[in-house]
């Protein structure tokens, strides 16, 4: 499986497994980036948390929306514990800034 490391933008980075948008996900806590491929790049579209991949991704009210603006993956990181899922997400948004994350800027 293909990974992905994203800046926190304290020096320090996270690793995320790509995925294809058909995946079926498991009961798993985590984060996730809908994300396309700009040239060598990855650009995160949206980045957010979640009790359970597995109803939350196929379920995502702002998938469409992802999928016109280009998303092709999605990018997803199991973290069991709420508070550091929680942290994570708002340091990813706050340096990476997704253009369809408004809150947490």
């Amino acid at each position: 499986m293909d990974t992905c490391s994203w800046p926190l933008g304290n020096g320090q980075h996270l690793t995320f497994n790509i995925h294809g948008l058909n995946t079926n996900w498991n009961n798993v806590a985590g984060l996730y980036i809908f994300a396309y491929k700009d040239g060598q790049y990855w650009k995160a579209l949206y980045i957010g948390e979640t009790n359970d991949l597995s109803t939350r991704i196929p379920n995502h009210e702002r998938m469409t929306e992802a999928l016109q603006i280009g998303a092709t993956h999605i990018h997803a990181r199991a973290v069991p514990e709420t508070n550091l899922r929680l942290q994570l997400e708002e340091q990813l948004i706050q340096h990476l800034r997704p253009p369809m994350n408004s809150q947490l800027r």
